[in-house]
């Protein structure tokens, strides 16, 4: 029996990921993230600290030169209208999002995990938002917080 050139089978169909696949998808794709901004931070020089728990607001806490700098880690790796989305909040008992605030939190990291790729933004510039939007290198035009791709020096 003669087999048919892969070109000539129809396209295999992806299963539909339940809630819950998706979920551990999110999850774990997070948690590479926050272990890629450990050691992101650690070979920047900087002190870096995980509160015990899960119940702070925060994911980390940067020692740097004295200044503890409470860090949340966000990460993405969709497309929407060509820009990379990320939950710039937090979620409520209720399901509400929520911002952060800067009673909470110092700086968000966006880890835009295809390019490996990070935004560092002071909580003072994102109040309010709940939707962030990056855009990719080399995108034709300026975008929102392009002058906060790779600002390490933000957390000096």
């Amino acid at each position: 029996m003669k087999s048919r050139p892969s070109h000539a089978l129809p396209p295999r169909r992806r299963r539909k990921q339940t809630p819950r696949e998706r979920e551990i998808t999110t999850k774990r794709r997070g948690e590479l993230s926050e272990l890629a901004f450990t050691y992101k931070a650690a070979s920047l020089g900087f002190a870096v600290s995980r509160p015990f728990g899960d119940s702070e607001r925060y994911d980390f806490i940067l020692d740097s030169a004295g200044r503890l700098l409470r860090v949340q880690v966000k990460s993405s790796t969709t497309l929407l209208n060509g820009l990379y989305h990320v939950n710039g909040h937090r979620r409520t008992g209720g399901g509400r999002a929520v911002p952060y605030e800067p009673s909470e939190v110092d700086f968000l990291v966006a880890h835009i995990v295809p390019e490996d790729t990070w935004f560092i933004l002071p909580i003072g510039v994102i109040l309010r938002a709940t939707s962030l939007l990056f855009a990719p290198r080399g995108f034709p035009r300026p975008a929102l917080y392009d002058a906060y791709r790779e600002a390490w020096h933000l957390l000096r």
